[in-house]
């Protein structure tokens, strides 16, 4: 019996603490061999319900230590329901302390998730599904020890 209140004490409690109100949207995808080709661009697709509502867009990244370069480029692209580009920018993801070589963001043994800002203070034009492309930007093709990708649009 006691084990069993445990039990649920425990799901309740993690419940509770993965739950976020401002959470919109949130979703990774796997890089196949850890191998980012630029040719695989995921996109992920969310719905807006508030259009006057402002957001904010980050980028998840899970890396392995053995990623080479201290940075990652990589390109948005926003479209809107009907298919129209809303915005595209080039983002410089920091993965690594440019003098130190510490990794950022949090990880233990030698894979880190870092989430990072891209875009702020967003209002879309209208309700309706929006699609965010992204697209790995370095000059290296396939970027290699890049685990994962994704995005969160959350709730100002």
């Amino acid at each position: 019996m006691h084990n069993n209140l445990v039990c649920w004490a425990a799901a309740f409690l993690l419940l509770l603490t993965s739950c976020d109100p401002a959470r919109v949207y949130e979703q990774n995808t796997d890089i196949p061999e850890s191998n980012w080709t630029i040719d695989n661009a995921p996109v992920f697709e969310f719905e807006i319900t508030e259009p006057a509502q402002k957001y904010a867009i980050y980028v998840n990244v899970r890396y392995n230590l053995q990623y080479d370069f201290y940075n990652l480029y990589l390109q948005h692209q926003l479209t809107g329901p009907d298919g129209k580009v809303i915005s595209e920018k080039l983002h410089e993801v920091l993965l690594m302390d440019a003098k130190t070589g510490k990794p950022l963001g949090k990880g233990s043994s030698d894979t880190f998730d870092l989430q990072q800002l891209i875009l702020d203070d967003v209002t879309f034009p209208e309700a309706g599904k929006y699609k965010l492309k992204l697209t790995q930007y370095m000059r290296r093709d396939p970027l290699q020890h890049i685990e994962a990708v994704g995005i969160r649009v959350a709730k100002k």
